[in-house]
């Protein structure tokens, strides 16, 4: 068994997820906006469960609500969710966003998902890890859709995706009513391109918050920025 992944209010097991913690999930779970005072929180793909916990830490939130797919990954975010000091507020379903889809009519405040990425169709070998990896098994337009179904009218859906997908996803979410209010883009370093686009969608049309964060100054050697949306969680920061 890998050692767990801990951070300063609560322990993650992921040796029976394929997708592992990464900078991603945790960018998204820092970074995702509280100001609305969310009641409701679902995670569309919750992994490990890391996006939930972080924002039980973060915020009041009655239910937080996650659904998973693999069976695997499902098992072991139960079990990460049921040892945080938040059991009591957050439930994981097992079962397909169509499935839930069909099956619920609650309206949440904030959803949040860190989706399958890769649109092409790559294989590593491993189908578990495969599917958790390549947006065929959840279409950003299938997702998009279901989100404005799902989302109270005042709500907020916060979204991590690559760069390169970030105009056809602003496209796709205008079809179903959905309007960017924040975007912030990703970058590893100084130099680097940018990899990775962070949007809040909401219902209402205003002006785009738009920023950039940096991760690294040098290999290891954090900016300030990066420190100071990942400290409350980071034991090392």
């Amino acid at each position: 068994m890998r050692k767990p992944f801990k951070f300063k209010q609560f322990t993650i097991y992921q040796d029976r997820c394929a997708m592992k913690i990464g900078t991603d999930g945790v960018l998204l779970g820092a970074w995702s906006n509280i100001s609305n005072s969310p009641e409701s929180i679902l995670d569309i793909g919750a992994g490990t469960g890391i996006i939930g916990l972080m924002l039980a830490q973060r915020c009041y939130a009655e239910s937080i609500d996650a659904i998973e797919i693999d069976e695997d990954a499902f098992e072991q975010c139960v079990e990460n969710f049921e040892a945080s000091p938040w059991a009591d507020r957050l439930f994981c379903y097992h079962a397909s966003f169509d499935e839930f889809l069909h099956e619920v009519d609650d309206k949440y405040d904030l959803i949040i998902s860190n989706p399958p990425f890769y649109s092409e169709e790559v294989s590593s070998g491993d189908n578990v890890r495969d599917q958790a990896r390549q947006n065929s098994s959840l279409p950003f337009s299938l997702l998009l859709k279901g989100v404005s179904e799902l989302l109270s009218e005042n709500g907020r859906f916060a979204l991590v995706i690559p760069y390169k997908e970030e105009k056809s996803v602003l496209k796709e979410a205008l079809k179903v009513g959905l309007y960017p209010a924040r975007l912030l883009r990703v970058k590893g370093h100084p130099d680097s391109e940018v990899k990775r686009s962070l949007v809040e969608f909401k219902f209402k049309k205003n002006p785009v918050l738009m920023s950039e964060l940096t991760i690294e100054k040098t290999r290891h050697e954090y900016t300030e920025d990066y420190i100071n949306l990942t400290k409350d969680f980071y034991l090392k920061m």
